[in-house]
Order: C-alpha cells, then sequence, then structure tokens
C-alpha cells in the first residue's frame, strides 16, 4: 500500500493534512503566512499537494511545533535558508 501512495503526484487536502498529522485549515492558514507555500488548484478549485510541497509542510511544522518558531520566525528562517542556497548554487 505504501508503494501505491508514493507513486501520487497530486494529494488532496485532506491526503496531506493526514500526512502532516495537521488539521487541513492549519494548512489554509500557512499558506496564507508562507508565500513559498502555494498549491496548484484545479478547476474546481480544490487544492493539490505535490510532493515538495509535503516536505515544505513538514519543515513548518517542525519550526514551528518542535523549535518553537513562531510564524514569522520560521518564515525568516525559511527564506534565509533558500537565499543560502541560491548562493551556493551561483557558482563563478
Amino acid at each position: 500500500m505504501r508503494h501505491r501512495q508514493d507513486a501520487k503526484l497530486y494529494y488532496s487536502i485532506s491526503e496531506a493534512s493526514a500526512i502532516a498529522k495537521v488539521k487541513p485549515h492549519v494548512l489554509r492558514y500557512w499558506e496564507t503566512q508562507f508565500k513559498m507555500l502555494r498549491p496548484k488548484k484545479n478547476k474546481a478549485g480544490n487544492r493539490m499537494y505535490r510532493k515538495r510541497d509535503l516536505r515544505l509542510i513538514q519543515i513548518i511544522k517542525e519550526l514551528l511545533y518542535d523549535k518553537g518558531f513562531t510564524i514569522s520566525g520560521a518564515r525568516r528562517k525559511l527564506l534565509d535558508e533558500r537565499a543560502q542556497l541560491r548562493e551556493q548554487l551561483d557558482l563563478p
């Protein structure tokens, strides 16, 4: 059964919330606070989370719940890490 779930390209908000162990309204709120968390939406307007969205959700959850960051602190840390990664990729 696990192999079948790994083969999926998109996950619904209920599937994503079950994987992350947070409620769907938490994911919707995080979308408003973390601009890098932008799941695609289908024609009906339903969110479709990709694997990279799920990884980002896990990172956000870890920062907020495990490490005790505030929303703005977690946002700043994610942006700083993204900037550092870009600098590393910009090789002369």
